[in-house]
């Protein structure tokens, strides 16, 4: 796209974990916990990495195949959390910078929309804990509203739609290079934070702007 044919922006929508918070220990921790009490099963933080961003399901399937372990998802995944809403209570909380940069965007008139692959449990049970509850968006999309996980696109899709914006006007807030991907295969530009993978990796990945968090961000992303 070239500079004169940049749409406005209007809309932005935000990534939940590594953009408005860090809840990925206490998710781990929790899941670990589970594993042991309901299956007797000692498994490891690293073992989770890889699903890391895909959703619960994923995330709890794939370390149980790795174990050997049949799950019975809804209720491991319901026990997980009841554990992880215990012990984010007075932990959890906002990345720097995140509410002054909702408050800029609201400033400004944006739409704003937090669009995650978690449950709405846990998107839910994060927002209310680092006080930026729901009612704070426009728009909330978690993992259970789609069929097709990031980088498939249909999240920023549909949380583009539900805010009545084309995905064009819309910036994506994202630190993962799969939701990068997503993105940008929404038609949506992004910016990366550092949280997760690097600078030069997110913008090789297609990030139009990256900055280490939502305090930092460049005063042209939302121009």
């Amino acid at each position: 796209m070239k500079p004169s044919e940049v749409s406005i922006v209007r809309g932005v929508i935000f990534d939940m974990d590594g953009v408005l918070c860090d809840s990925e220990p206490f998710i781990c921790e929790a899941a670990c916990r589970m594993f042991a009490e309901t299956h007797g099963v000692t498994v490891r933080p690293e073992d989770f990495l890889p699903f890391v961003g895909t959703g619960e399901n994923r995330y709890l399937g794939g370390v149980a195949a790795r174990y050997g372990v049949t799950l019975e998802l809804e209720r491991d995944k319901r026990r997980t959390y009841d554990i992880y809403l215990r012990i984010i209570q007075g932990r959890l909380d906002p990345l720097p910078g995140a509410r002054e940069f909702l408050a800029a965007c609201r400033a400004r008139g944006l739409k704003l929309a937090v669009a995650t692959s978690a449950d709405k449990v846990k998107l839910e049970g994060n927002l209310r804990q680092i006080n930026l509850p729901p009612e704070t968006f426009d728009v909330c999309v978690n993992g259970l509203d789609v069929t097709h996980k990031k980088p498939d696109p249909e999240i920023f899709l549909l949380a583009a739609k539900r805010l009545a914006l084309p995905a064009a006007e819309c910036v994506v807030v994202e630190d993962a290079l799969n939701g990068i991907a997503a993105g940008l295969a929404a038609g949506a530009r992004c910016l990366g934070l550092t949280t997760s993978f690097s600078a030069e990796e997110l913008l090789a990945a297609g990030a139009a702007w990256t900055a280490p968090d939502l305090a930092h961000v460049p005063p042209d992303v939302l121009e």
